[in-house]
């Protein structure tokens, strides 16, 4: 049997990314002054207005405007022509401390530091998953994948001489792959060829479209590798047994208007864009904005990180985890493992080798991943091209703590899988 799955990334300059940067930029300015701060910050953009609303609590001094003018600057945006001028930014902002209700549930107010942290409750409650697949070397589908080292190549290719101020910073791609298996939800998967890709880039209006939609042809070859397919392939009577990849290229044209200036923005609207592309579950909560003792991010996180860790260590071929908590309850309520019928153990194995492997208190995830270091996590990092599946990003030196998987322990006499072949990917 056969399916397909798609799965789409957005650029920098996206109106919707542009306020889950800022947002993040705040939340690493506040770190790195107070790693204790406590900050949810929600940003929207519309034209040349941008609105900050939200609660924290920091002994940080935060220059919320000239935060807010260098990311647009970083993202690209400088002048009114590519869709906003950090120069000219109407700001309206809105920002009150962290509610006590919430902060006493947070933080369990103990005698010595050492027992406050043991005792750090979840900061609301919800439901957070995470997704592992060996289709790639970063363990991650490869639609989400190949959608967005598209993306960043295309950024690449922007801030480089040949395209410097003839694309600018909005974009988005889509890539759709013809897989062999039963379904997204069930059993062994094997992605086959790359069906189509489209992408869109704004670019300014003198911009040859021939030349553009070339570029483009060039950056989809050398992502997609032997994925791709540039034209039919044919058997010796000439009938074709593989059609070639179908490519979309700013199949609307022109694209001269973009980012906010042709629509607004708000932080948390690309959640799956910042997951996994659609595949595995979603909980519903965004990340950016947040600091880590909202479980919304950091348990996502944790969940992310076991589920590469079991696919890692040969444990599955697919893995997919869900866990739950409650406002200021120190520890999960619920913990399940989905292994889609890909591990030789089975589930029940799986959760018990995942209970013996990783403490899921929020402040033992705080610390084992490092989410209020600033040198070790950069929000602004994992809010340009995803959280999760980077070893390297631009501009950044080192992977996500939750991308280096754990040497589990306690697998003796459990069956291990083999891994799919991914040396041609």
């Amino acid at each position: 049997m056969v399916f397909y799955f798609s799965s789409e990334a957005v650029g920098e300059g996206h109106p919707d990314k542009i306020c889950d940067q800022i947002s993040d930029s705040i939340l690493d300015a506040c770190l790195a002054q107070d790693p204790n701060s406590r900050v949810a910050i929600e940003t929207c953009c519309k034209g040349n207005s941008i609105t900050l609303n939200g609660e924290i609590s920091t002994l940080a001094n935060i220059n919320y405007m000239e935060i807010v003018r260098e990311t647009v600057k970083k993202i690209g945006y400088d002048s009114a022509e590519k869709g906003l001028d950090p120069d000219n930014i109407v700001y309206s902002i809105n920002v009150s401390a962290q509610s006590p209700d919430i902060a006493q549930a947070v933080d369990k107010k103990m005698s010595n530091v050492v027992d406050r942290t043991k005792l750090l409750g979840a900061g609301d409650q919800g439901i957070m998953f995470g997704y592992a697949t060996d289709e790639t070397a970063e363990r991650m589908p490869l639609t989400h994948q190949l959608a967005m080292k598209l993306i960043i190549r295309l950024s690449q290719e922007r801030r480089g001489v040949d395209w410097c101020d003839r694309i600018f910073p909005d974009c988005k791609a889509q890539v759709s792959v013809r897989y062999e298996g039963r379904s997204p939800m069930s059993g062994h998967i094997k992605p086959l060829k790359v069906d189509n890709v489209v992408i869109s880039t704004q670019h300014n209006k003198n911009t040859d479209l021939n030349e553009l939609r070339d570029l483009l042809r060039k950056i989809i070859a050398e992502v997609l590798g032997d994925l791709f397919v540039p034209e039919d392939v044919k058997d010796e009577s000439g009938k074709v047994i593989s059609k070639a990849t179908e490519l979309y290229l700013n199949p609307s044209g022109r694209f001269i208007i973009g980012g906010p200036a042709a629509d607004a923005g708000l932080t948390g609207r690309k959640i799956i864009v910042d997951t996994y592309g659609g595949w595995g579950s979603h909980g519903g909560g965004a990340f950016s904005g947040k600091d880590s003792t909202k479980v919304d991010r950091s348990a996502c996180y944790a969940a992310r990180w076991i589920a590469r860790s079991l696919v890692d260590n040969r444990l599955c071929n697919r893995a997919l985890i869900e866990l739950s908590y409650s406002i200021g309850i120190t520890h999960p309520t619920s913990i399940c493992v989905e292994d889609f019928g890909t591990s030789k153990c089975g589930p029940e194995k799986l959760l018990e080798i995942v209970n013996a492997n990783f403490d899921l208190s929020p402040a033992n995830i705080i610390s084992e991943l490092r989410l209020t270091d600033h040198k070790a996590v950069k929000y602004y990092q994992t809010a340009r091209f995803g959280h999760f599946g980077h070893h390297n990003l631009p501009g950044s030196e080192t992977a996500f703590p939750w991308e280096v998987s754990k040497e589990l322990k306690g697998l003796e006499g459990v069956e291990l899988v083999d891994l799919a072949d991914i040396t041609r990917r």
